[in-house]
This record gives structure tokens, sequence and C-alpha cells, in this order.
């Protein structure tokens, strides 16, 4: 029996056992806290064509953070990454094998995420983070080709609704 003031026991997402500052790809999903949609801002639409989105001023802070990662970590780069309303995708391969030093993936994404967080002046995102290790070549290419089209496929399946989207 649970007493009161016994917490929840939060699932572990990351791999037990596995070294996240060895050389390899990551596919890193990291979520807006409550999923709001504060990374982009709708500029209008037609009846043709769904609503054309550009960056919020949350977008671009996220994007300079994004951008800024390599510059911070040596050993790190971004291959590829997609700023959604509420969420960002990312791909972040670490490279020259295991240093003393070598930052994690979870190092990389909780600065980014706390940097995030004191330039737009309130906690931006969920807790932790999603992340998949890229086995292969055919599963990096999947992961690169689903980054590259999901704010396509985010806009054809949300351009018939009328909600605006919302901003802090």
């Amino acid at each position: 029996m649970k007493s009161e003031n016994e917490f929840p026991k939060r699932k572990k997402i990351r791999l037990q056992e596995y070294d996240y500052s060895t050389s390899g790809s990551y596919f890193i999903t990291v979520c807006v806290k409550d999923r709001k949609r504060i990374l982009w801002d709708s500029v209008g639409a037609d009846i043709i064509r769904p609503n054309s989105i550009r960056l919020s001023e949350y977008g671009f802070i996220v994007e300079k953070a994004v951008e800024n990662i390599a510059k911070h970590y040596e050993n790190i780069a971004v291959d590829k990454f997609s700023i959604m309303p509420d969420h960002v995708h990312l791909i972040i391969s670490s490279t020259d094998g295991r240093i003393i030093s070598a930052p994690t993936v979870s190092r990389v994404v909780g600065q980014m995420k706390r940097w995030v967080s004191k330039e737009a002046g309130f906690p931006v995102w969920q807790k932790s983070f999603f992340d998949h290790i890229i086995r292969n070549e055919n599963d990096y290419a999947e992961i690169w080709q689903y980054i590259e089209h999901n704010p396509e496929m985010w806009i054809e399946k949300h351009h018939n609704q009328t909600e605006r989207l919302e901003i802090k």
C-alpha cells in the first residue's frame, strides 16, 4: 500500500548500461512544457494553401541555441534539426571517441534547455527528452528524412484547423 507521501516512480527513458558520451549519432526530441505551441508564428493563410509558418521569438531563441551547440562542444555536431510548434527534433553526433571530459547527450541537451529557458524568461521545456541511438546508415537516413519533412507533414495535418498558435 502506497502512503500519501510517496511519489510515483519516474519511468527510466535512457537506455540502461549505455555510455552516452561515446561516438555515435542520436535522434533527440525535446518537447515544450505542456506541449504549448510557442515556437512558430502563423503568418496568414489563403483558401488554396495552409498557413505559412515562421519561427516565433522563442523559436528563434531555440534556433540560436541549437546552432551554438557545436561551438560549445568541440566533439559534438548537430547534423540536422527541425523546430516544430511544440517540440524540437535533432540529430546529434559525437565524434572522436571517448575522451575524459566528453559531454554526455544529457549534458548537451540539458545545457541547451537551460539556456533557452533563461533567454525566454520562463521554463520552456518538459522534464527530460526522448532519445534514440541511431544504429546504422539506414536508420540515420530514415530519421533525417523524418526531420526534413516533419514541418510539411505538420502543416498538412493541421491546415484545416483554425486554432491560433498559442504564444506563452
